[in-house]
C-alpha cells in the first residue's frame, strides 16, 4: 500500500511513458504517462488557460490503481510552439482545437475510456470534452468549477474592482486610457504581443498581479503568478487572454445548456466557499442540473489551498474503490 504525505497525497510517482504528438497547425504537444500501467486511467486537464501541467497532479491519483496522463496544451508548458516566443500565433488555439487535442491524444495513448480531472479552466475544457465525447468519460473530478461565460469573465476583470478597489484601478490603468472602458482581456493581450518587449513583460505582470489579487478572499491567500518566472507570466497571461476576449470559444451558457449530454457520468464538483473569482453560483447551478452529480463545498478554502487537495483526493480514490468492487 502507497504511503501518503502528511497533508495527503500519493507520492509523485516518475513518467513511466513520455513524448509528443503531432495535432496539426504546426503544433507539438508534450504528453506523459506516470503510475500503474494497467491501473484505471485518468487525464488530468491543467487550468490556465497556459499554465501547462504540473508534476503535482500526480499525487492526487493513488499510483498503484491509476494510469495518469498528463499533457501540455497547445502553446503552454513543454508543448511547441511557445507562446513564450516572441512571436507567436494563437489563431488555431481554441477550444474546440484543444478538445480534438484530447481525443487525438487518447487515440495515440490507445486508451478506450478515461476519468477526466480538471482544476479551474481545466473544468470549463473538461465539461466541452465531456459534452462532445461521452461515450469516452467514466467519471468527472471538477475542482475550482468554471465554464468559460463572458458573465464571469466580466466579473472577474470588471466586476471584481467593487472588492478590490485599489488594486484594480492599478489593473485597469496598466492599458492605455482610451481601452480602460473596452474589453481588458482584449486590451491586455494587445500589450502581451507588442514588439516592444518591456512593454510585453509589464503587461504580462500586471495581469498576473490582478489574476493573484482576485483568486481567493481567504486569510492565508498568498501570491504566486506575480513570483513567477517572467517567460511563464508571458506564456499564461498571452493565452489567457486570448481565450477571455474570445468568450472561450464557446457560446454563453452552452456548458450548462448541454449538461444533459453528461448525464449518467459520475461527477464531483469541487469549491471553495472563499473563491471570489468563480462564484460559487457556478457549480450550483451544473449540479442543480445535473442528476448523480456531487457537489463538495470547502468551507476553508477559496480558487486552491485549504482542503482542495484533500476533497479531491478523496474523489479520485472513491471512483478507484468503485471499479475494484
Amino acid at each position: 500500500m502507497v504511503t501518503k504525505s502528511e497533508d495527503g497525497r500519493y507520492p509523485s510517482t516518475e513518467p513511466h511513458e513520455s513524448g509528443t504528438l503531432e495535432v496539426g497547425d504546426g503544433h507539438s504537444l508534450y504528453w506523459e504517462v506516470s503510475g500503474n500501467p494497467d491501473g484505471k486511467t485518468a487525464v488530468a486537464l491543467h487550468g490556465g488557460p497556459g499554465s501547462g501541467s504540473s508534476p503535482g497532479t500526480r499525487s492526487l491519483f493513488d499510483p498503484d490503481r491509476y494510469r495518469v496522463v498528463l499533457f501540455d496544451q497547445r502553446n503552454s508548458g513543454r508543448s511547441t510552439p511557445s507562446a513564450t516566443d516572441p512571436v507567436v500565433d494563437l489563431s488555431a488555439n481554441t477550444t474546440q482545437h484543444l478538445v480534438a487535442d484530447i481525443e487525438a491524444l487518447r487515440v495515440h495513448l490507445g486508451i478506450e475510456r478515461w476519468l477526466v480531472w480538471g482544476g479551474s479552466w481545466g473544468v470549463t475544457l473538461a465539461l466541452a470534452y465531456a459534452q462532445a465525447h461521452p461515450e469516452r468519460v467514466t467519471e468527472l473530478v471538477l475542482a475550482a468549477v468554471t465554464n468559460g461565460d463572458h458573465r464571469d469573465t466580466d466579473w472577474i476583470t470588471r466586476d471584481m474592482g467593487r472588492v478590490f478597489p485599489r488594486e484594480w484601478e492599478k489593473f485597469r490603468d496598466g492599458v492605455p486610457a482610451a481601452e480602460r472602458d473596452g474589453d481588458l482581456s482584449a486590451a491586455y493581450s494587445r500589450l502581451l504581443h507588442d514588439p516592444d518587449p518591456e512593454v510585453r513583460a509589464k503587461a504580462a505582470h500586471g495581469w498576473c498581479e490582478w489574476e493573484d489579487t482576485h483568486m481567493s478572499l481567504a486569510p492565508d491567500a498568498a501570491p504566486r503568478l506575480a513570483i513567477a518566472d517572467p517567460a511563464f507570466q508571458l506564456t499564461f497571461a498571452r493565452i489567457v487572454t486570448h481565450y477571455w476576449s474570445h468568450g472561450c470559444f464557446l457560446d454563453d451558457g452552452q456548458l450548462l445548456r448541454d449538461i444533459e449530454r453528461l448525464h449518467g457520468i459520475p461527477a464531483v464538483l469541487i469549491h471553495g466557499r472563499y473563491d471570489v473569482s468563480g462564484p460559487l453560483s457556478t457549480a450550483w447551478a451544473l449540479h442543480r442540473a445535473w442528476p448523480g452529480s456531487e457537489l463538495v463545498v470547502l468551507d476553508d478554502t477559496g480558487h486552491g489551498g485549504g482542503s482542495m487537495t484533500a476533497a479531491i483526493i478523496a474523489a479520485t480514490d472513491c471512483f478507484a474503490r468503485d471499479q475494484d468492487q
